[in-house]
């Protein structure tokens, strides 16, 4: 407990010196208020702290995992290749024995593959699209329509070698009448329906109309058919 007469003393002494006073006092509250802002209000760690702090662990950004490529699961384009060389040699040999195809089991939808499948799906009287396929392969392994179409005999006649029918033109028949160049019946003979529907389709492509089966309108029918016609 302080004594009166330090009491004394002490007021003396601020009377004295009153901006002394004031001074200490306020270097005190600003003390204080440092000590407290450094303890309680910082959220931080201060750049100089007074007392030592335990430094505060940033936590590291997650570092992404790199993606595995995904495995692409459409097959390669030299194994869908192969896939389809198979399935029309397939189509090819199967045809072969029931007499529809005496070409060469290549793989290749030549025009004779195609002449030969077209003949299989009208003798044997099926509505399937004549395109390579495991159906129309299972159909022509399960059908036993042979082939009863007569072999055309030889000739010695040049006039009736030309007029006879050929796969050629019946391939042509086929491909203009799929395509909606008229109601023509596919005899491998060319007659006046067959030179209107090329008419047509020369006036259509802007070609020569000629109506006659040349090079270009050949190559003009493969080329909006998407088939051999050779």
């Amino acid at each position: 407990m302080v004594e009166p007469h330090g009491v004394g003393r002490l007021a003396a002494a601020i009377g004295r010196h009153p901006r002394e006073f004031v001074g200490i006092v306020m270097a005190t509250v600003a003390i204080f208020a440092i000590i407290i802002n450094a303890l309680f209000l910082q959220k931080g760690p201060h750049p100089a702290p007074i007392f030592a702090t335990r430094p505060v662990l940033k936590q590291a950004a997650p570092v992404p995992s790199p993606r595995v490529a995904a495995t692409p699961s459409g097959i390669a384009p030299d194994s869908a290749a192969q896939s389809r060389a198979q399935l029309i040699s397939g189509i090819q040999r199967e045809l072969n024995r029931r007499g529809f195809y005496d070409g060469v089991v290549d793989g290749i939808w030549g025009a004779k593959t195609d002449a030969a499948v077209r003949d299989f799906i009208q003798a044997a009287g099926l509505k399937i699209n004549p395109d390579a396929s495991d159906g129309l392969l299972r159909a022509i392994v399960a059908s036993k329509v042979p082939n009863n179409r007569a072999p055309v005999p030889a000739r010695n006649d040049p006039i009736g070698e030309l007029i006879a029918p050929t796969k050629r033109v019946l391939a042509i028949q086929r491909a203009l009448a799929d395509f909606g160049y008229g109601q023509i019946k596919p005899t491998g003979t060319y007659d006046p329906e067959t030179r209107t529907a090329i008419e047509k389709f020369e006036r259509d492509r802007r070609l020569p109309v000629t109506g006659q089966i040349s090079d270009r309108f050949v190559r003009e029918l493969a080329a909006m058919t998407g088939r051999p016609l050779e």
